[in-house]
């Protein structure tokens, strides 16, 4: 059965297996809403009323109809939401950018407008959120789900943190589970957290014992028991702000980017530069993409600033098709394989081969085989582990000057970054040896995840049969980092129940 949404923050309890994830929820902010304008005032005074200007979220409150806000559970959790009123705020400001557009989702489809408000308990509206479920984007969907449900994960772009085509997936997902349970929507975002075969074994066991078989009387995982509470009670707070102390800053009812095709591969920052933006905007927008480029084969779209859209697209249209990508014509040497070249240039041996439609790894030597690259310096793009940021966070660089005896470990350990990272941001092999006065870029920011960083800390509990190895694999992260962050050594085994820190890197966790 598929499950739907594992809960954030990461380092909630964890559940025996993990849960597999497909939806994630939205949150609100509060508002105080002026009341209507008045009537017209008596016939002297000459004054006619003006309409109000729309409200957004009233038009989300108008759509709202799910039952069971005035449960004793989502009335002590609205409250608890209310004691937290900052952290609420600062949520809904993070999803501002796509409030709208989701909003304009739900309502073509005719879904309670509470489903506006779903990423807000599972994603905090954050697309690089991760899981230790494996979960990710706004709608938190595992692997296997998203790709049942059309979303793309590859070396170069993961659908799951699409805005656009998560959006799609998720609702088509909650469609089809609100069918599977006869239009009960409770029972359909149950089944999103933990799985329609969950809820369904929990109702055949009521009707067994003659209880009732609605939500609340579900014998369910303390997770999803606590999930759809979760989602009511945020409803409750954007129902009644200011009984909540809760503002919630007004959002424009028109989604604040435009859709536009780009007709094939580009390069992140050369569509910046097109679009009048800097690349950690545009990855904002975008966090969809692993690397440097969009998809090979697609989607052809980028979302941009409304105000930016046109410009971009006319001198898109004038760009020639040479240079929408950097390509290197590499002669094959005696001795080297498809691995070689790939690990040369920073890309995947799949990615080679599907460039020079290769049938298999064998090639010849002195055939020559194009490989796409970065167009710019490696410093201008928001690389996985640099922090892609949204405007107005802080990024700083420095320069750090090779001396005698250094290698890349050793500044790599003494600045608390990865020899990962320290190669990527300088184009470099991990394996490169560097010599005393060559320079090196080090970029350092906020450790506080906001929806601009990549590189998540996910909390993972030991199960039996895990080895440090199974779990990096897993991950997606190396050995020698797991036992770094946790400050285990090699004497001492793992044991079941031992909860471990993990730094994902929400970019390297899609399949091949």
């Amino acid at each position: 059965a598929l499950g739907g949404c594992a809960s954030l923050p990461t380092d909630s309890p964890d559940t025996p297996e993990p849960v597999p994830v497909a939806l994630i929820t939205m949150e609100e902010d509060g508002v105080d809403h002026p009341a209507p304008a008045a009537g017209p005032g008596p016939a002297s005074s000459g004054t006619t009323s003006q309409p109000p200007e729309p409200d957004f979220w009233q038009s989300v409150r108008d759509d709202f109809r799910l039952p069971g806000k005035e449960q004793p559970t989502v009335v002590r959790r609205a409250a608890n939401y209310g004691e937290s009123a900052a952290h609420v705020e600062r949520i809904f400001k993070r999803g501002e950018p796509y409030l709208a557009y989701i909003q304009g989702e739900v309502e073509k489809r005719g879904f309670p407008g509470e489903i506006t408000l779903l990423p807000f308990v599972e994603s905090a509206y954050d697309p690089f959120a991760y899981s230790h479920g494996r979960a990710a984007g706004l709608w938190q969907f595992i692997p296997g789900t998203g790709r049942m449900y059309g979303l793309k994960q590859d070396w170069w772009y993961d659908g799951r943190r699409d805005i656009i085509a998560s959006t799609r997936a998720a609702l088509d997902y909650l469609d089809w589970l609100q069918e599977e349970f006869d239009g009960d929507w409770l029972l359909a975002l149950a089944a999103y957290n933990s799985g329609s075969g969950t809820v369904r074994k929990a109702i055949r066991k009521n009707r067994k014992a003659g209880k009732p078989v609605d939500f609340w009387h579900l014998d369910l995982p303390r997770e999803t028991s606590s999930y759809v509470p979760k989602l009511l009670a945020i409803s409750r707070v954007v129902e009644q702000p200011r009984h909540y102390g809760v503002t919630l800053l007004p959002v424009d009812e028109n989604p604040d980017f435009a859709i536009v095709e780009t007709g094939g591969q580009l390069d992140i920052a050369i569509a910046a530069e097109l679009a009048n933006l800097e690349v950690d905007e545009l990855y904002a927008l975008n966090p969809a993409f692993n690397r440097w480029a969009t998809h090979p084969d697609g989607p052809h779209r980028l979302l941009l600033p409304t105000d930016k859209a046109e410009v971009f697209s006319t001198r898109l249209e004038t760009l020639p098709e040479s240079q929408r990508m950097k390509w290197v014509r590499h002669k094959v040497r005696s001795g080297e394989t498809l691995s070689h070249i790939a690990k040369r240039y920073d890309t995947r041996v799949s990615v080679v081969r599907q460039t020079n439609n290769l049938a298999s790894n064998n090639i010849r030597s002195g055939a020559y085989l194009l490989v796409p690259v970065a167009a710019k310096d490696p410093s201008r793009y928001a690389t996985p582990d640099s922090s892609r940021r949204t405007p107005g966070t802080v990024a700083r660089s420095t320069t750090y000057k090779v001396r005698n005896g250094d290698s890349l470990w050793k500044i790599a350990h003494r600045h608390n970054v990865t020899v990962a990272q320290l190669s990527r941001w300088n184009g470099l092999k991990k394996s490169a040896v560097i010599k005393p006065g060559q320079k090196l870029v080090i970029r350092k920011g906020s450790t506080s995840a906001s929806a601009g960083q990549p590189v998540r800390t996910v909390r993972y509990t030991v199960r039996k049969g895990d080895s440090l190895f199974l779990i990096s694999r897993k991950f997606n992260v190396s050995v020698a980092d797991l036992r770094s962050w946790n400050g285990l050594n090699g004497k001492k085994y793992l044991q079941p129940g031992q909860r471990l820190k993990l730094h994902i890197d929400v970019t390297r966790q899609s399949a091949s």
